[in-house]
């Protein structure tokens, strides 16, 4: 009996002790700490946060097969570089380095995995040049410069339908745009700009006669739609002007250039126009960006001028 409470005295204290000299190391662990073999000392981990579209890749750390699949976390990383590999069937391999650090989550959240064999449709049925995509109206315009013919269908190739004829003899197209209400579409080389409608005649008298707009004595650099779909900003290596899309037309100069080396973008949301413009001396590559206001009420131009 005495031997038996001895014995159980002896268990008593050696739990304790055992307890005692283990409870830093629960402590430790339950704060996140792991013993470095390398510094032979504990350190604060990190943790790794994975997310793929698709879902469901396996997860391989170093090299190693993880039991997890993405979406997930793997934690209790001691602080250091770590490779990732991610694997799908039918997909294509992500693989990556990873830096982890004590105490926080390097986040890996926007990893697309891609097809090994993407779906590839055919969406034009006849010959094309060159195409616009208006993802709004959900509308693709194709240009035909052989058979001279405007194309358009839905985004998915669907109801393939030509809908304009290009003018004969427009020569070495520069580029083209349709208008922001899909009604009408423009088309520059060095010298002349050609309105083509796109439907029939509405209240501006268009008619299947292309509109021309001559520039005999400048080159054509660039032109817009005003988001009106009515008024035009062309730019020459002379002046930036407004005018209407019709035959006759008034125009209006609103800067005039002396050069051919400028880039511009228009902001049709707020008529505003962009462009650089060199310094006065060309040679030296540099250039001054500005901002030009297109008023809204260009409906005044529709007046002829004296």
């Amino acid at each position: 009996m005495i031997v038996f409470q001895r014995i159980r005295a002896v268990l008593f204290y050696l739990s304790i002790l055992v307890f005692f000299i283990g409870l830093p190391f629960i402590l430790l662990f339950a704060l996140g700490y792991k013993f470095n073999p390398h510094s032979l000392k504990f350190t604060k981990t990190g943790l790794i946060f994975l997310k793929t579209q698709p879902e469901g890749a396996n997860i391989y750390l170093n090299k190693k097969l993880l039991k997890e699949k993405t979406p997930a976390s793997i934690q209790e990383l001691l602080p250091g570089s770590y490779t990732i590999r991610l694997e799908m069937e039918d997909y294509y391999t992500w693989t990556s380095p990873v830096e982890v650090e004590a105490g926080k989550v390097s986040r890996i959240d926007k990893i697309i995995l891609f097809p090994l064999r993407p779906e590839f449709k055919q969406l034009n049925q006849e010959n094309v040049s060159s195409f616009r995509f208006y993802a709004q109206a959900g509308l693709i315009y194709y240009l035909d410069e052989v058979e001279l013919v405007v194309y358009q269908t839905d985004i998915n190739g669907n109801n393939f339908q030509d809908v304009a004829a290009l003018p004969e003899n427009f020569l070495n197209i520069q580029d083209w745009d349709v208008s922001h209400d899909l009604t009408k579409l423009f088309l520059f080389n060095n010298h002349q700009v050609a309105v083509i409608s796109l439907e029939s005649p509405d209240i501006y008298s268009y008619s299947d006669v292309p509109v021309y707009l001559d520039y005999p004595k400048s080159k054509v650099l660039k032109v817009f739609w005003h988001s009106d779909s009515y008024h035009l900003v062309v730019i020459t290596n002379k002046n930036i002007e407004v005018v209407e899309a019709r035959s006759q037309s008034p125009r209006v100069s609103l800067a005039r250039l002396k050069s051919e080396s400028l880039t511009a973008f228009y902001d049709q949301e707020r008529d505003m126009l962009y462009f650089t413009y060199p310094l006065q001396d060309e040679s030296s590559g540099k250039n001054n960006l500005y901002k030009l206001s297109i008023s809204p009420e260009l409906y005044l131009f529709d007046i002829p001028l004296k």
